[in-house]
């Protein structure tokens, strides 16, 4: 079953569940839990309070807001993230989703408690016909270990 929920340990924060803003929009918003300053050049890592359950062939894809990059010159920091199905519940953080944001403008950016920093695209994936995947997730970000 596809769903947001809210991660462990965070049930009493301010956590939004994602929404689409219409019905043909593809991403889910995913909003900052906490405000921070970024000054130029400067990446900083906030909190969701979200995890993502899914099917076992989909990702869910975090890509940047448009306008992050027009207004404020923020972009994520690794381009695109990718949140395996896997990701979610795992021992280490309970499948928290965090965006990374870098400040590629001149100025200090900020970004408030609420704000609308990412969308998350739930996408359907085919492996090969010789795929023989073995690993297995350990925890949280970059914790897949392969046999």
């Amino acid at each position: 079953m596809r769903k947001f929920e809210v991660v462990k340990g965070f049930e009493k924060e301010r956590v939004t569940l994602p929404q689409r803003a219409t019905s043909r929009s593809a991403g889910y918003d995913l909003r900052a839990l906490e405000g921070a300053s970024i000054a130029p050049g400067e990446t900083h890592l906030f909190k969701t309070g979200l995890k993502a359950a899914m099917e076992e062939d989909e990702v869910l894809l975090i890509f940047p807001r448009s306008s992050l990059a027009v207004k404020k010159g923020l972009r994520l920091s690794n381009s695109v993230a990718v949140i395996d199905a896997d990701y979610y519940g795992n021992p280490d953080n309970d499948g928290h989703i965090m965006i990374s944001l870098f400040n590629f403008s001149q100025e200090t950016q900020v970004i408030e408690a609420g704000d609308r920093i990412a969308q998350g695209v739930f996408v359907k994936y085919e492996v090969t016909d010789d795929d023989h995947a073995n690993g297995s997730r350990q925890g949280g970000f970059g914790s897949t270990k392969t046999k």
